[in-house]
């Protein structure tokens, strides 16, 4: 079998996702299309010898519709020849596009491909390719018929459920910002970004976050509605432990082995083990916890055997339910910090994370890193990498 290697792996700084953000003066066409040119360039490799570009996006309307990654493709000027597909596994996007350009590669389908993802919050609004429309039809309503909720409400159902108080949650969500100011300080990201004009560091990151500051912060999903039917729940998801709408873009280069050897370039880290599974959708971000346990299981690794996990902050009872049911250990959770500081910018996430992962691997010496993302509908990928 063959490997699928990691050659490089980049990202765009995050910029908040709403007018007046970093990056929100950006067509996410542009956006990609500069992470793109500056994977290639930073490679030197000849952009004929790439056989695909696989990008994640998940608000497919509007700026980002119309196959955006090929639209991204050729506006970075790259040859005509390369293809490109466009994925969504919601959240997941960009993660699952690594999985597709990795397996691909491990498969001989393809030497060498790029997985990336975009998403430009402030341009393209969450939800927006379901305004005025039912995304889910009357056989899926006759499934469900109580009818699913919003993310920020099964994060509530979550906090519920895993008995976590607003004060863990908050100070979670501290944590998370001080990880990531410590890792601006002392130029840990200075590798995988690259500027976007003049910004040059994550705009959605506060060094001065404090749980006690977090305290005063309203509970956003409350309704009378939600209230009446889940009585257990004590309304303390905020937009202080949630992940904020971000602006961003990455991508990585994955290489067979084989190939990397004959274009003289370096492997930095392996693919070594996937997984994605369903879970229930109205809990739906509980995921991460059965995508963990089947891709450990394919890979024959405990959970102590891995060095870094980076599991997506898109509300901090996820990452502590993971942790809590995983039995990891906290220090290796989310070691540069997670979303809730460095943001979300949904169709980028499964690459932004794999780049911050491989990147630390290399800074610690550790070998074996885990990725997972809970996805919207109820599912999760999960990645293990091997350090080279």
């Amino acid at each position: 079998m063959r490997d699928a290697v990691i050659v490089e792996a980049i990202r765009t700084p995050a910029g908040k996702g709403k007018p007046g953000g970093a990056l929100s003066g950006i067509h996410p066409v542009d956006l990609l299309a500069g992470a793109l040119s500056a994977l290639v360039e930073r490679t030197g490799i000849d952009p004929a010898q790439i056989d695909d570009v696989i990008g994640g996006c998940v608000g497919q309307a509007g700026e980002q519709a119309v196959n955006i990654t090929r639209n991204a493709v050729l506006a970075a000027g790259l040859p005509e020849s390369i293809p490109a597909t466009t994925v969504d596994r919601q959240c997941g996007s960009s993660q699952q596009a690594a999985h597709f350009a990795a397996q691909g590669v491990i498969a001989g389908a393809y030497d060498v491909v790029i997985a990336c993802g975009v998403e430009s919050m402030s341009r393209v609004p969450m939800g927006t390719s379901a305004i005025g429309q039912n995304p889910f039809g009357p056989k899926f309503a006759a499934r469900y018929p109580e009818g699913l909720v919003n993310q920020g409400v099964s994060a509530e159902l979550i906090a519920a459920k895993w008995k976590f108080s607003r004060e863990q949650l908050d100070e979670y969500a501290a944590t998370s910002h001080a990880r990531a100011a410590e890792a601006i300080k002392t130029g840990a990201f200075d590798r995988e970004i690259i500027p976007v004009g003049d910004v040059t560091i994550d705009e959605t990151v506060r060094a001065g976050t404090t749980a006690e500051k977090l305290a005063g912060l309203k509970p956003s999903f409350y309704a009378e509605a939600y209230a009446e039917r889940f009585p257990q729940v004590t309304w303390s998801i905020t937009p202080g432990n949630s992940s904020p709408l971000t602006d961003g873009a990455s991508a990585v280069l994955i290489v067979s082995a084989e190939k990397a050897a004959a274009l003289g370039l370096r492997p930095r880290a392996r693919f070594h083990s996937f997984a994605v599974v369903g879970d229930d959708p109205l809990l739906m971000l509980t995921g991460p916890i059965p995508a963990t346990r089947k891709v450990l299981a394919k890979a024959s690794l405990s959970i102590d055997d891995i060095d870094a996990y980076e599991v997506n902050e898109a509300f901090a009872p996820v990452p502590l339910a993971w942790a809590h049911e995983l039995g990891a250990d906290p220090a290796k959770l989310n070691p540069r910090g997670g979303a809730i500081a460095l943001g979300h910018a949904l169709g980028s996430s499964g690459t932004r994370l794999l780049t911050t992962l491989v990147n630390h691997l290399e800074d610690t010496g550790g070998r074996y890193g885990l990725q997972t993302m809970c996805e919207g509908g109820g599912m999760a990928n999960a990645t293990i990498v091997e350090r080279l």
